[in-house]
């Protein structure tokens, strides 16, 4: 007997384990809150220089203006150079003084905004660009960038550590770990006196979040039968999207990023408590030999979802045979996604897919400047059509299969950027419909490569493989907001690097095997053989996970 018939006897689908999807909601809403938080938390404002001694009471400002700071080649004043002494125009009195001298011909020179930057508060009361004495616009611009990066490089950081200590030490404890260093270190950022303070406590916060995007999954899958799992894993994924469409609503209401982190922050401590009621997986516990827990936990189960269970058939005794089954004599490593041709293939390919996909969901989802909508509106809408996505993804991949819908989904995210580029500044309502089909099909992109990618990988290196592409793809997610930062080199630059990626990794999925109708490998000899065994069990098909 294995673990799956223990399953099957406590009941693998019933009230236990809805309250477990229930209990284990708030980690996949608080992901989004903290890996989006940069729209709100970093943005920035209209500004220009800081020019003391300006009337109070001045009648012409726009003129006044004008006389001080030059302007852009696009007709606006300028947000990081003013004159290095006030010009007179040509339109006053003065003016036409100095231009009948031939003074005015000149091109007037110009300095660095050298005390300081006003901000316009209309949108936003605080953000860490405009934190006093940190400044992070115009030269200073690249360490608002920055802040995401080393956010995403703490959460990259963090999936290689949580995934091997929760696989070391359980998945509860390091829940317990993931929500309190979330908790501790979400405070501290709010209460950064400085940038480097901020920069190092979010990188933290991102190690910590991490665990969040690791353990969860298996946590709550680990307690489902296989006939169940799409449907929990359809429910799970709207919880991602629900905490995109609460971030907007949270940041509208709360217009201060240090109260804004903190609001997104607090929820980690009733997670905390929630974590009395989260059972550790019994499936972990008896790989680890701890059968007295285990017995404990599945009979709990058996009690909750009203299954009545044979005291000879379900003793410890009987449980303990089912443990010496499960134990593992040898763990996977890495290099044994590269040992072999066929695996080795498919994981260069994965890995190329992978980093594509973050980089390009990540671009297009941090981005909502130039669009029609303002950015809560912006930030609404992009959470809303995830929705149809996940039902395009779900109809796509029955019919047209894992391959084609996963190329399709990426050429669908690099037209839409390559398009914007074309429409005009001025055209703000395609910009905006574009803007959407993209995040439609990033997110569906996304939503595919999960399922495409553990169906490739044989079952005794699945876990390893998707590690792998999880840890890839979080590389990708980190180095998208420096990316925005081309647009010094070129305005159009970021969205064709953003474009660029995505055709580039919708090329690569072209190369993978389809795995429609196909049975899930086992081995590795399994891949070697042939492209992919026979007939595949759909109720197998795990959904989009939380990490994003």
């Amino acid at each position: 007997m294995g673990f799956e018939e223990l399953l099957e006897q406590v009941g693998g689908f019933g009230p236990f384990q809805l309250r477990n999807v229930a209990l284990l909601a708030l980690p996949r809403v608080l992901l989004p809150l903290h890996f989006l938080l940069p729209i709100f938390l970093a943005a920035v404002p209209a500004h220009r220089c800081a020019l003391p001694g300006a009337p109070a009471n001045f009648s012409h400002q726009d003129v006044w203006l004008e006389a001080h700071l030059p302007r852009e080649p696009d007709g606006t004043l300028s947000s990081c150079l003013r004159f290095a002494y006030p010009q007179a125009l040509p339109n006053t009195t003065l003016g036409e003084e100095r231009q009948s001298r031939g003074e005015l011909e000149d091109e007037p020179a110009t300095v660095p905004c050298s005390q300081g930057w006003e901000y316009d508060h209309s949108e936003f009361s605080s953000t860490i660009a405009t934190e006093s004495q940190w400044d992070l616009v115009c030269e200073q611009k690249g360490l608002n960038r920055a802040a995401s990066t080393f956010f995403f490089a703490g959460v990259l950081v963090g999936a290689v550590a949580f995934g091997y200590l929760s696989d070391r030490f359980g998945r509860r404890r390091l829940l317990l770990v993931a929500y309190v260093s979330t908790l501790v270190l979400g405070l501290a950022s709010a209460a950064s006196v400085s940038y480097v303070m901020f920069a190092i406590t979010r990188t933290l916060t991102g190690s910590a979040l991490a665990g969040f995007t690791i353990i969860v999954m298996p946590l709550e899958l680990e307690w489902l039968d296989v006939e169940h799992r799409t449907v929990a894993g359809v429910l799970s994924s709207t919880f991602w999207t629900g905490g995109v469409m609460l971030l907007a609503l949270v940041g509208y209401l709360i217009r201060d990023w240090r109260w804004l982190l903190l609001a997104v922050t607090l929820p980690c401590a009733p997670g905390i408590l929630s974590l009395w009621w989260v059972p550790e997986s019994a499936r972990w516990l008896l790989t680890q030999g701890h059968v007295k827990e285990a017995h404990r936990y599945l009979l709990h189960c058996a009690r909750l979802n009203g299954r009545p269970v044979c005291e000879d058939s379900f003793s410890q005794e009987a449980v303990s045979k089912v443990a010496a089954g499960e134990q593992v004599v040898r763990r996977p490593s890495y290099l044994d996604l590269f040992r072999t041709p066929r695996l080795r293939h498919i994981s260069l390919c994965c890995v190329v897919v992978w980093f594509g996909v973050n980089f390009s969901y990540y671009g297009l989802s941090l981005d909502v400047s130039g669009l029609g909508l303002n950015v809560y509106q912006t930030q609404l809408l992009f959470g809303a059509v995830e929705l149809p996505s996940k039902l395009l993804v779900y109809l796509s991949v029955r019919y047209a299969g894992r391959r084609l819908t996963q190329a399709g989904t990426l050429l669908g995210t690099a037209l839409a950027f390559g398009t914007r580029l074309l429409v005009s500044s001025d055209m703000k309502s395609w910009s905006t419909v574009l803007a959407v089909m993209g995040k439609a099909f990033s997110e569906a992109a996304f939503t595919t490569a999960y399922l495409f990618t553990s169906e490739l990988y044989p079952t005794v290196l699945r876990q390893t493989g998707m590690g792998l592409t999880a840890l890839v793809g979080r590389l990708g997610g980190s180095l998208a907001p420096l990316a925005a930062l081309l647009d010094g080199v070129w305005l159009s630059l970021p969205k064709l690097t953003y474009g660029g990626i995505a055709l580039l990794a919708a090329g690569t999925a072209l190369l993978l095997p389809e795995t429609r109708q196909a049975q899930l490998p086992e081995t590795i000899q399994d891949v070697e053989r042939k492209s992919v065994p026979t007939s595949l069990q759909e109720e197998e098909m795990p959904m989009k996970q939380v990490q994003n």
